[in-house]
């Protein structure tokens, strides 16, 4: 056997936590959102609305991982069937995402918005759903098993971490890059995720049906 050409586990395993919620999240595609929706506000207003929704994101996305497995047992679920669903989701708001549009799981009622006063925009919807949908929920749910079976829990965390960095740059930063970012970059990144999303959305599903046929060609 050959040695030295894989890369280590909890690398990899980052590595696709990191690509699969960036593609998810998609800060790239959220700044002109971020901007609408803090429309008016002074630079430094929009800074603090950008802290609330990070950590709305880090709070949310910790429960997911670690008190997903609780809440599927509390319900009588295996991993198996939320990684199905979950996945079903996931490659829905993908399909949407192909298709330059905004998936319905993660895009507000207009009407609900138009309500939101304050700097309640950074709870909902900027964090939920926005950013914090059910794809996202899904995505992390599976990833934190994935991790405990894998003891790739170092991987887990360096990816989610380094994902929420990236994206409290991107918010931050969001009133300078509103400047340069245009329709069609930001059109061109949304299907490119759509496309990453897509693959990661077939693999869970692929995943969990493998594990309920077991006679499946692997």
């Amino acid at each position: 056997m050959r040695k030295g050409h894989h890369m280590h586990p909890e690398i990899q395993f980052a590595i696709k936590v990191f690509a699969a919620l960036f593609a998810i999240m998609n800060p790239i595609a959220n700044i002109p959102i971020f901007l609408s929706l803090t429309e008016g506000r002074s630079d430094a207003e929009r800074r603090r609305i950008a802290s609330v929704a990070i950590l709305g994101v880090v709070v949310a996305s910790l429960v997911s991982v670690f008190a997903g497995q609780a809440i599927l047992t509390i319900f009588g679920l295996t991993i198996d069937d939320f990684r199905l669903a979950g996945g079903l989701i996931v490659l829905l708001i993908a399909l949407a995402m192909l298709h330059g549009s905004s998936s319905a799981q993660h895009q507000p009622d207009a009407g609900e918005t138009s309500k939101i006063a304050g700097d309640s925009v950074a709870v909902y919807p900027l964090t939920i759903p926005l950013l914090v949908g059910p794809g996202t929920i899904s995505t992390l749910i599976v990833f934190g098993h994935a991790a405990s079976l894998q003891d790739t829990q170092i991987g887990l965390g360096v990816g989610l971490f380094a994902m929420i960095a990236v994206l409290a740059v991107a918010l931050w930063s969001a009133p300078f890059i509103g400047h340069y970012l245009s329709a069609s970059v930001s059109a061109v990144t949304k299907r490119l995720m759509g496309m990453i999303l897509a693959a990661i959305a077939v693999e869970m599903i692929v995943t969990s049906l493998r594990a309920s046929f077991k006679g499946l060609a692997g």
